[in-house]
């Protein structure tokens, strides 16, 4: 019945993986499809391609190892760690049915953290004890800090690429502008399967823990990275266009110039958080790019009531994810 349950956790935390990359194409790819550099099947090809090439290097596994350690480790089984998957898949569904660019990460912690809490209730201790606050904490501010960042720094490289090319003639640079696109939208799909294919690598290694299949987190069989790789990248290839629409369109009509500086600042902001081992959100951090090279023009350029509603939905994200982490533990202890 174990080896069973190790099958299946494995199964869905890849099938999260692949549900991640369709949910998060739009991530990559908004801004590209957008200015039209790319038709919709290129760009989600073109990021499918960068997110696998990002398993040849981010092969520190900081974000994984994090992930690893959202729940103390007496309060993880495969119980508790099916649960968190079964939340985790659910409300990303649910938002990429609607259209909500949530955060796939956030899902993940939520869903995790809130299926281990359950259980230390189950078992008669505090539920708050079952999960490592200082990782929770570090996520969360960056549900604040990843948006602010990438808005921050699109703004600083928005201004600097005007001032570089404001003798340029108008048709001289939007021919280079969508040439750097293409670059700047292979760096942010790269920085992103490094940051997000870890997050389900730490799910997977923490369930081969629990059933002693492997003894520690360095341990990791290789197999686990590629297969979370090539998930992320063949879920990409599937693509995410009602998430696309909101990101590539909704926010702040956006021109291949600020598609650089968007992209280029996601991908410099993803690029910083995995090197502390912070999970951030792809989709947050993109959104406040999106909405830094909006502001450069003027600050009513940006549809800031769209804005509110992600926030929203940035906000609920682990709450509710943990709810039903929570509830679907509940269900499954019982049941079995």
């Amino acid at each position: 019945m174990t080896s069973t349950l190790l099958i299946v956790v494995v199964i869905l935390a890849i099938a999260f993986d692949y549900i991640n990359g369709f949910h998060d194409a739009a991530n990559s790819i908004a801004t590209v499809v957008s200015t039209k550099v790319l038709t919709p099947f290129m760009a989600v090809l073109w990021a499918a391609i960068f997110n696998f090439a990002a398993y040849f290097y981010f092969t520190d596994h900081k974000v994984a190892n994090t992930i690893a350690k959202t729940v103390l480790e007496e309060y993880i089984t495969l119980e508790v760690i099916f649960a968190g998957l079964v939340a985790a898949i659910s409300w990303n569904l649910f938002t990429w049915y609607y259209g909500i660019p949530s955060s796939s990460s956030h899902t993940l912690i939520g869903g995790f953290a809130g299926s281990g809490m359950a259980y230390a209730w189950i078992m008669g201790a505090n539920p708050l004890i079952a999960v490592n606050q200082s990782a929770i904490l570090k996520t969360v501010s960056f549900i604040v800090l990843a948006p602010i960042l990438g808005m921050f720094i699109s703004v600083i490289i928005t201004l600097i690429i005007m001032n570089l090319a404001r003798r340029a003639r108008p048709a001289v640079a939007e021919k280079w502008f969508k040439i750097c696109q293409l670059i700047s939208s292979a760096a942010l799909s790269f920085a992103h399967g490094g940051n997000d294919a870890q997050k389900v690598m730490g799910i997977i290694a923490t369930a081969l823990i629990a059933e002693q299949v492997i003894p520690d987190f360095e341990a990791m069989p290789a197999w686990v990275p590629l297969s979370c790789y090539i998930a992320i990248a063949a879920g990409t290839m599937s693509g995410g266009w009602k998430i696309v629409k909101t990101m590539g369109t909704k926010i702040t009509k956006v021109t291949p110039l600020e598609g650089v500086a968007a992209e280029t600042a996601g991908a410099v902001t993803l690029g910083v958080t995995e090197h502390f081992g912070i999970p951030a959100s792809t989709t947050h951090t993109i959104t406040g790019s999106i909405i830094g090279v909006g502001v450069v023009k003027r600050v009513s350029a940006v549809r800031w009531g769209v804005t509110i509603s992600l926030l929203w939905a940035w906000i609920l994200t682990i709450p509710v994810s943990a709810i039903l982490g929570g509830l679907s533990l509940a269900v499954i202890h019982f049941i079995l």
